[in-house]
């Protein structure tokens, strides 16, 4: 990065949102030179599983949603980059990830856009699945998502950053009365010289953004204990959003999706849809059965019931004109500071996550640099 000028020495950004969109985004930002960065959040990964904190409930793998649009897609091949090396043999993030082979059915016979993605393929006719069109293949990685947040929160802490957990109510709590104005002895103190908002689904109801144009996108999962699984497969149709996915981690879970139903706030997982989602994997992915049924017999969903090990759901964080990566700046007790928005990444959270983040800061940087008066 850019070298780093006196005036931005000592810098007290806070970031706000603990979703992997916030985790990432503070920590590119607390490995900056003279920084100092708090993350103010409700819900932290640390804590139980709850429909409120989606980030643990995702898949975790890196298919890239950019489908040919130049932003997105440099995102993702940023983010892919990162996560390549996270899972390099001998770092200390290798045993969060899993390196496999990927294929993508198409039930729309579109082209797809991941000719970037290491040995990729496009598939022959005679072998495609169920009704397909067309498809690839490649490698990519997944990730399981209970190890890689707690991973990028101790980073973070390992590198001097701060999180207090509170709910906000308005983006002026912080600007007005400081990192910690809940607490009367350090309200008015400790003054931020910036915010990054990375708060999800909650830009909809924090004062401040109330960003209307975010929605959620129900998710939900269940997650089989199949360790012979060792490859990921999914098949999709963007007319109709008809997504099913097989995910499979490191430690021997696997993943198995999906819905993506708008404006759904249903917040725990419903046993026709586990039926159905249960029913489509299985189509797609016959081994997800025992080695032994299979010896047998063709499955069923019935042999997949004894192996499952949770269902649940979350609110992907939606919103109508894509990701939001823009600047205001607002009044503040240190007179006018930077507002940098980072939110509206719907399922794409993860493969975003540290593209996204290069924006943000480079934003937060040119910001801090520039002031008000060239904004």
């Amino acid at each position: 990065m850019a070298s780093t000028s006196e005036s931005q020495q000592s810098k007290h950004i806070v970031v706000i949102g603990a979703g992997i969109v916030g985790l990432t985004t503070a920590l590119k930002i607390q490995e900056q030179e003279g920084y100092k960065v708090t993350i103010v959040a409700e819900q932290f990964c640390t804590d139980p599983k709850n429909v409120r904190y989606t980030s643990l409930w995702a898949g975790g793998h890196h298919v890239s949603h950019a489908e040919g649009d130049a932003r997105l897609t440099k995102i993702d091949q940023d983010t892919f980059k990162v996560m390549w090396e996270q899972s390099a043999p001998g770092s200390d993030a290798e045993h969060i990830f899993l390196r496999l082979p990927q294929t993508e059915y198409y039930f729309d016979g579109r082209d797809s856009h991941l000719e970037w993605m290491p040995d990729f393929k496009k598939l022959s006719a005679d072998s495609l699945v169920l009704e397909a069109k067309s498809g690839v293949t490649f490698t990519t990685v997944t990730f399981d998502t209970s190890l890689y947040l707690p991973y990028l929160l101790s980073r973070f802490l390992g590198k001097g950053g701060k999180i207090i957990r509170q709910p906000l109510q308005h983006i002026n709590q912080i600007a007005e009365g400081g990192i910690n104005p809940f607490l009367p002895a350090q309200a008015g103190k400790n003054l931020a010289d910036a915010i990054v908002a990375c708060p999800g689904l909650g830009a909809r109801t924090l004062g401040g953004i109330e960003d209307k144009d975010v929605y959620p996108i129900r998710g939900q999962i269940v997650i089989l204990r199949a360790p012979w699984i060792k490859f990921g497969r999914t098949t999709s149709e963007l007319s109709t959003g008809l997504w099913t996915y097989i995910i499979p981690r490191r430690g021997g879970d696997v993943i198995v999706g999906g819905t993506k139903l708008e404006n759904d706030w249903y917040p725990v997982a419903r046993p026709e849809t586990t039926v159905d989602i249960l029913t489509r994997g299985l189509a797609l992915c016959p081994e997800l059965a025992p080695p032994e049924i299979r010896a047998q017999r063709a499955p069923t969903i019935d042999d997949l019931y004894p192996i499952i090990v949770e269902e649940g759901c979350g609110f992907r964080p939606g919103r109508r004109g894509g990701i939001r990566h823009d600047t205001e700046w607002i009044d503040s007790a240190k007179g006018k500071i930077p507002l940098v928005f980072n939110y509206g990444h719907a399922g794409a959270g993860f493969q975003s996550s540290w593209g996204s983040a290069n924006v943000a800061v480079e934003l937060l940087l040119n910001a801090l640099k520039n002031g008000p008066e060239k904004a």
